[in-house]
Parts: structure tokens; C-alpha cells; sequence
């Protein structure tokens, strides 16, 4: 292969050297954020030797060379635009400035949840060996000490990240939005804080407490907010802003105290008074609008659900359901969501088997 002729074959189909914003490739493929897209001959492009396929996805013009030359028509690339090489990083934030507003929101979810899916993956596979263990025990099937510390601590720490969610959240989330990390897990703290009533016991023991608020205005219910994605998120963000604000005004010799302490006190008033109950109503109402369409009868709704997570990985946009899955499990005790994504990545893996086969390639 060619890889000069390949690289020269891509410049000359994306408008030139001078239509480049950045440039960089991951393991597959040539990622290039465009300044002009009209200026883009996809067909063209499609064509070039090498070449095995070209999309659009998050504001990236993605060339698919494969393994092991990719990297080489990238360098040839790069000496024959004379640009100097981005990052993935970088590429991705060029990228993000250019993308619409609802793209830039699922990348905005994507950055929060990714860093903390380590943890919700370790609780929810310790959590599921010990659903295991119990179900055994009291079965009849196993006998094991269940009283020493290994099994007690392990009970102990399999919903330890589910219980704390809010906290991982709120931390991941002051992060990308560019505020004080500390600042945000206490804004988690302050969500899920002992005085107020566990969400948990709600749905069995009702509302206990309410609290006016604004004078009076209205009351809103003293219940915390365990298992909640979405206000958390909200809350955060809008201390970021607070807190980025108050920076900018505060003069430096108090700025270490004044800020810290308004944008926690602010943003805990407002996410109690008003953020809270308004973004909880909203999320019961995407998880049990999900829910309604799963329920559909002769497996419709399961069919659209699962078809839908096949195509949004192909646009690289499939972080937006780990609000869906986080909050089927803190509503249900279990997720619907994450079989019929398994369910789809299962069918494609058939599919491929099958072609393979059928090629015998």
C-alpha cells in the first residue's frame, strides 16, 4: 500500500491543508476536526486506497485505515499538510466546540460517568456474588460462616458506591465542569446528608418532614436523594458557576473563605428549595417513560431500545443511557436497560460469527 499516495488522497478531499482545525488517530482510525464541511468530498474520500470507510460523529471526520496503517498515513498526513499532530484529547475538544448543543451534553454526560464506572462495576459484581451467596445460603445449597468478617465486610462493601453515588457524581461532575472537586462531593454530601430521609424508605414509611422555604412560599419534602443522577448533576453545575463567578469579584485576601463558603450555602439552598424536587420529577418521569416503552407488548419496546444502542455506539453517543441504567437500578433494586444492551452487542457478535462462516475468512 501506498501510504504517501493514501494521506495525499485524504488532503486533497477535505479541502486542503488550511481547512484543518487538528488532527491525531486512534488505533483504526484518522480523526480530523474540519473547519469547513462543504468543503468535504465524503465519496471521494470513501474511494481513497486504503480506505474502509468514512463518518461523521461528536464534530470528528472519522477515516477508517485499520490497525497498523492508520499510524502510517497519519504521519505521512501530517508531513503533507505540515501540521503538528494533536492528541485524541485535543481533538475531542476541538471537536466539541463545534458540535451541536445536545451532542456537546451527551459528551458532557459521557466525561462525568466514565471515570467513576470502575466503582459502580466493582460494587455491582460484588453486590451480585454476594445476591449469589445469600441466595445459596438460605437455600440450603452452601454452608458457609456467614457471621465472619469476610462475608460481613463484603456484605458491607458491595452497595458502598451505590449508596454514596451522589458523592462520585457530584466529584466527576465539579471536575468537567471546571470547579473545585471538594466543593462538589460536598454539594453530594449536603444531597444524601442523614438529616434528611432516606429516598429508600419513602415508598414504605411516605414523606416524614417537610420544610417551608423562601419565606414561607411553598414547602418542599426533607427526603435525600440516593440513587439521583440528574440533580446532582444540575446542582453541581451551577456551583461551578457560582463558584468560577465568585473568583473573578472576591478580592484575593478573602477569596480563600468568602467562596468556598457561599457557593456551598447557595447552591445547597437552591438544590434543596427548588433543583431537587424540580430534576427528580423529571428523571422519574425519563426512567418511567423507558419503563412504558420496555412493557410494550410482543418485545416492541425492548426490539427499539436494543436496535437504538447499536446505532448510537456507531455515533459514539452511548454514555447518555448510564443515566437510564443508574436510575432504573436506584428505583428498582435492578436495571431493564443493561440486558437488552448486552442483548445487542450478543446479536451483533452472532452476525459477525455468522458472516465469518459463511465467508470463511
Amino acid at each position: 500500500m501506498d501510504y504517501k499516495k493514501a494521506a495525499q488522497q485524504v488532503l486533497d478531499n477535505i479541502g486542503g491543508a488550511s481547512n484543518i482545525v487538528s488532527a491525531a488517530h486512534c488505533a483504526t482510525r484518522l480523526r480530523l476536526v474540519i473547519a469547513d464541511n462543504s468543503k468535504v468530498n465524503k465519496k471521494e474520500l470513501e474511494n481513497a486506497e486504503g480506505a474502509k470507510g468514512v463518518f461523521e460523529a461528536q464534530g470528528q471526520l472519522q477515516i477508517i485505515f485499520g490497525t497498523g496503517i492508520v499510524n502510517k498515513v497519519y504521519d505521512e498526513f501530517t508531513a503533507l499538510a505540515g501540521i503538528t499532530g494533536a492528541s485524541k484529547e485535543e481533538v475531542k475538544q476541538a471537536a466539541a466546540s463545534k458540535a451541536p448543543w445536545y451532542q456537546r451534553a451527551i459528551k458532557t454526560l459521557g466525561d462525568i460517568f466514565v471515570p467513576i464506572i470502575p466503582a459502580i462495576v466493582a460494587s455491582g459484581f460484588l453486590m451480585g456474588i454476594m445476591e449469589a451467596l445469600n441466595f445459596m445460603v438460605n437455600n440450603g445449597f452452601l454452608n458457609i460462616d456467614t457471621s465472619g468478617s469476610i462475608y460481613v465486610f463484603a456484605q458491607l462493601f458491595s452497595n458502598t458506591a451505590y449508596t454514596f453515588l451522589p458523592i462520585l457524581i457530584a466529584f466527576s461532575a465539579a471536575k468537567v465542569f471546571g470547579g473545585n472537586q471538594f466543593l462538589g462531593a460536598v454539594i453530594g454530601m449536603i444531597m444524601i446528608h442523614p438529616n434528611l430521609q432516606n429516598a429508600w424508605t419513602v415508598a414504605s414509611e411516605g414523606v416524614q418532614t417537610y420544610q417551608s422555604v423562601f419565606g414561607g412560599l411553598y414547602k418542599i419534602p426533607l427526603v435525600g436523594y440516593q440513587g439521583h443522577v440528574i440533580p446532582v448533576i444540575i446542582a453541581v453545575w451551577l456551583m461551578c458557576q457560582i463558584e468560577k463567578r465568585l473568583h473573578k469579584v472576591v478580592p484575593a485576601m478573602i477569596d480563600l473563605f468568602v467562596t468556598p463558603l457561599v457557593s456551598v450555602f447557595v447552591t445547597g439552598y437552591l438544590t434543596l428549595a427548588v433543583i431537587g424536587p424540580i430534576f427528580t420529577t423529571l428523571e422519574d418521569g425519563i426512567i418511567n417513560g423507558v419503563q412504558a416503552l420496555i412493557q410494550l407488548p410482543f418485545g416492541i419496546g425492548s426490539f427499539i431500545m436494543g436496535g437504538l444502542y447499536a446505532v448510537t455506539v456507531v455515533a459514539g453517543i452511548h454514555h447518555m443511557y448510564t443515566l437510564i441504567d443508574l436510575g432504573q437500578l436506584a428505583k428498582f433494586g435492578f436495571t431493564y436497560w443493561l440486558p437488552l444492551a448486552s442483548a445487542a452487542n450478543v446479536a451483533q457478535g452472532g452476525a459477525a460469527f455468522a458472516v465469518a462462516l459463511k465467508s470463511k475468512n
